[in-house]
């Protein structure tokens, strides 16, 4: 019986081109995607599917018994894509096809542009899950409104006063420079996880899993666009399945750690910091400045497979003056302009012109004058982070 109820939800996005720049996505495409999925679902192949959009991202979500990685179900993903890319084609759409970072499919479209968030589970006898999608920022945004939802009584507070919840979970935590991961335990290592977790760049929360049981609560797309390709091809616009409900944080909890417009990267041209805003399908649409980014919250049950739903969480009145604050922290950080801290750090411009611009100069730059270099720092930057011996 237990097999029988085992279900897949997969979450697959690409950005294949949009309307008037990095804009929105034209309802042409989604509907070329849509009759892939609607074939695949009349042949057996899925069960369920829905197809919508972020921003410039289209979005598949499908459910299936095939598993985790399923070469099938990749590449029926794979096939919506690349129809969706020739509508977009057809229509001279902006930047159609970006994350198809190749021609060819090789059974999984894991660095191959697309991002990709999976779960498998056993089916509860009701199953409400969320899948949250994100525009013009990176897989690391997800780390914070996560941390609070899975290990902040603040924002949780059945991990205080639900029995099932009280001992805690376990987070994944990807090095997507290295491609190594660690498991930690929260509460109980909870400083170690934020030390890690506070660079969200680096250190992205990739799944998270029910201590007492070993369930799977929450997975993340982690795929870094820049990394893949060796070069900037637009933000990674990450996606997230979260799981609700007995046994796991209420919807209300989940949606709670969204209230707060976090500051993350990406933004204009993958290269400045700005607010995560909450919004409903409406308003998933990025314009000033290309943004500011923007998630939205489609909220599921899953019964035998079939997806019921969607409800549109953030198109809410409650989150407002969570999209007040949001256009303010927007209006105040544009001011900066080309400066840090709204533009991003050095080792994130790696894939932009600083590069270019450091390359031209480097004959130019000359040695200080005496007085100056005593005051050159003798600690690298990383020393300073560690504390490690230094010359």
């Amino acid at each position: 019986m237990g097999e029988e109820r085992r279900i897949t939800i997969s979450v697959i996005k690409a950005d294949i081109g949009s309307l008037a720049g990095h804009h929105k996505v034209h309802p042409d495409t989604m509907a070329a995607a849509s009759r892939i999925l609607a074939e695949a679902k009349s042949k057996g192949v899925i069960i369920d599917y829905y197809v919508t959009h972020v921003g410039d991202d289209l979005e598949l979500i499908m459910t299936h018994r095939k598993g985790i990685d399923s070469p099938e179900i990749h590449g029926l993903a794979w096939e919506a894509f690349k129809k969706a890319t020739e509508v977009a084609k057809e229509l001279g759409l902006y930047a159609a096809g970006q994350d198809l970072l190749s021609d060819a499919f090789s059974g999984n479209v894991r660095g191959l542009g697309p991002g990709v968030a999976e779960m498998e589970f056993v089916e509860r006898k009701s199953e409400p899950i969320i899948v949250f999608m994100a525009d013009k920022t990176e897989p690391g945004a997800f780390n914070l409104p996560l941390f609070k939802v899975f290990a902040d009584p603040f924002t949780t507070a059945g991990l205080v006063i639900d029995p099932r919840l009280h001992g805690g979970f376990k987070f994944e935590i990807l090095d997507v420079f290295e491609g190594k991961y660690v498991v930690m335990s929260a509460p109980e290592e909870m400083y170690d996880i934020l030390a890690l977790i506070g660079t969200p760049a680096r250190y992205v929360i990739k799944r998270i899993y029910r201590k007492s049981d070993n369930e799977i609560a929450a997975v993340v797309s982690s795929e870094r666009l820049n990394l893949i390709a060796g070069r900037y091809v637009g933000k990674d616009d990450p996606v997230a399945i979260v799981r609700a409900q007995s046994g796991f944080p209420a919807v209300g909890e989940i949606l709670e750690a969204f209230a707060f417009p976090h500051l993350v990267a990406g933004w204009m041209r993958g290269s400045h910091f700005g607010p995560l805003m909450p919004v409903g399908l409406k308003d998933a649409k990025c314009t000033r400045f290309d943004g500011p980014p923007r998630i939205v919250a489609l909220g599921f049950n899953v019964s035998k497979g079939r997806l019921i739903g969607p409800a549109d969480l953030f198109d809410d009145p409650a989150f407002d003056e969570t999209r007040r604050l949001a256009q303010t922290i927007a209006e105040y950080i544009r001011r900066h302009g080309p400066f840090m801290p709204h533009r991003l750090g050095p080792e994130e411009m790696e894939y932009t012109t600083l590069p270019e611009v450091l390359e031209k100069l480097k004959d130019r730059f000359v040695e200080a004058k005496e007085y100056e270099k005593r005051i050159k720092p003798k600690l690298r930057h990383s020393a300073l982070l560690s504390g490690e011996p230094h010359e």
